[in-house]
């Protein structure tokens, strides 16, 4: 594997690493929230108001923003020199506070009318639409600050590093924690007091940034322009991402609305499924394309097209080798991975049974929303954010049909069969369009194969096994072992690659203990 390759699986591992951290701390935090906040008015009014901001954040933070950022920044590094990547840097800042202060001040003078419109049940109650008012209110500055730390990202990651961006997250769910614990001890309203600790976990992580661009020679303080070229082709790349991500949600506003069509319970159990098809995906699918943006932009800016392609075809590899695993042993261990989470309380062995068969459904799909990412991630190197969304706005449509269509003989199965096929189109399209572009096989049919090969008798083994109580959760790391075993006899590179990262680290630690 290239030198390319293993510094995208270098700084993939950190981005993992971080992550799966903030995951299970979100995990934490939710276990804390419940207790300390409970499930009442305060409660429906903190998740309401709490929601607009995040949704900005999702629309313009950091997907959009730093995947517009990072191609530019990297060619005006290649291109002009630092004193010219940074001048666009600060100009961005400049642009985003004066937007985002602009848009939060008019959020604070119609937040009434705002939660009117997003919460017109709230209406019947008048001390939980005054509350949910309150809380936008105190709330909505948070996107100032998450757009703030999108913009550190791009710059960080455009500079090789990725840990403190990747540990962002923890910043913000360690003052959810501290500011429910706090509100509840003290004896104060626990919604209020989360509230201001989304502030403050906004502020932690944009403080958190700060030590890390300074190493890295970056500084606030120096030139910058409202002219700045880079800055208005970062706003051109911008639009389709940011239309991008609306196509993602309204993809989850309309597989609900399908949904609620169907029988009871049926958005519950496409929720728990999607829950866990999201969480190898969170941390390895995201974290792989993270790292190679970068690393494809800059090859990009310096022509160096080959060593762009190698690039390309090592996240790809890389994302594959993962994936297909993962999607393998989710739907081996769907049924007792389903009880063993949630078959408690309500939640029935027939909920159970069918929150399963939605797990396989979506898993089957899993590889392709992985290698998805990368492919975009191709395409935003090359300052191409448009063709990515078009395809989005046909998958979207497909998944849509395909729903209604499957919806009837297949249940709330159907919709999850749906999101695969979309996905599995998704990736057809893009990855077609991108070789096409480069006139280059990005993804050997060869390791593709044998990648399946392994994962197909890793995932049988898993379902074979699932029924030997409580063994089946002791065997999941031996059927890890046995799949790199079996990777590394079949002469798998990705598969030398994590052995020799491993490897070096053991080494590190072992020198490090004496």
């Amino acid at each position: 594997m290239s030198d390319h390759g293993r510094r995208i699986a270098r700084n993939a591992a950190v981005v993992a690493g971080a992550t799966l951290v903030s995951r299970i701390l979100g995990f934490v935090r939710d276990i804390i929230v419940a207790f300390a906040l409970g499930a009442g008015l305060f409660a429906d009014a903190f998740f309401v108001a709490f929601r607009i901001p995040n949704l900005l954040r999702r629309l313009f933070g950091e997907g959009s923003l730093t995947m517009a950022f990072i191609p530019i920044h990297s060619r005006l590094l290649e291109e002009e020199g630092e004193e010219a990547a940074q001048a666009m840097a600060r100009s961005a800042a400049i642009w985003l506070a004066v937007i985002l202060v602009g848009i939060t001040v008019v959020v604070e003078l119609l937040a009434r009318p705002l939660t009117m419109a997003i919460a017109p049940g709230f209406l019947s109650n008048y001390e939980q639409f005054a509350v949910t008012v309150d809380l936008v209110r105190i709330c909505f500055p948070y996107v100032v600050l998450i757009c703030g730390v999108a913009l550190c990202m791009g710059i960080l990651n455009s500079r090789n590093h990725f840990l403190a961006p990747a540990l962002a997250p923890v910043a913000l769910n360690l003052a959810l924690i501290g500011a429910a614990l706090f509100g509840y001890l003290a004896g104060l309203n626990v919604a209020y007091c989360m509230a201001y600790g989304v502030l403050v976990g906004g502020a932690a992580q944009w403080l958190l940034q700060q030590p890390f661009l300074s190493r890295t020679g970056f500084s606030w303080r120096g030139p910058w322009s409202w002219r700045n070229r880079g800055v208005a082709r970062m706003g051109m790349l911008m639009l389709p991402t940011v239309f991008g991500a609306a196509v993602y949600q309204l993809n989850i506003l309309l597989g609900t609305l399908l949904a609620s069509f169907l029988p009871v319970g049926s958005v519950s159990y496409l929720y728990y499924a999607d829950r866990l098809v999201q969480f190898p995906l969170g941390v390895f699918g995201i974290a792989i394309s993270t790292a190679a943006l970068p690393s494809l932009s800059r090859l990009a800016a310096r022509g160096e097209m080959g060593e762009f392609d190698e690039a390309m075809s090592a996240s790809l590899g890389l994302t594959l080798f993962i994936s297909l695993p993962a999607a393998a042993g989710l739907i081996g261990l769907a049924s007792p991975v389903i009880g063993l989470l949630f078959e408690r309380g309500a939640f029935s062995a027939e909920a159970v049974t069918a929150t399963a068969h939605a797990l396989v459904a979506y898993s089957v799909g899993l590889p392709f929303i992985a290698l998805s990412r990368p492919l975009v991630a191709g395409f935003y190197a090359l300052e191409d954010t448009r063709t990515p969304v078009k395809i989005a706005v046909l998958c979207l449509a497909a998944n849509v049909g395909l729903g209604v269509a499957l919806m009837q003989p297949f249940a709330h199965v159907g919709l999850a069969l749906a999101v695969s096929a979309s996905s599995l189109l998704n990736f057809v399209l893009l990855y077609v369009l991108l070789v096409r572009r480069r006139g280059a096989s990005l993804l050997p049919l060869w390791t593709a194969a044998r990648i399946f090969l392994v994962s197909a008798l890793i995932g049988g083994g898993a379902y074979y096994s699932a029924g030997w109580q409580p063994w089946w959760v002791l065997l999941i790391p031996a059927w890890v072992a046995v799949y790199m075993f079996l990777a590394l006899a079949l002469g798998l590179k990705e598969a030398r690659l994590f052995a020799d990262m491993f490897r070096s680290r053991l080494r590190r630690k072992l020198a490090g203990s004496k």
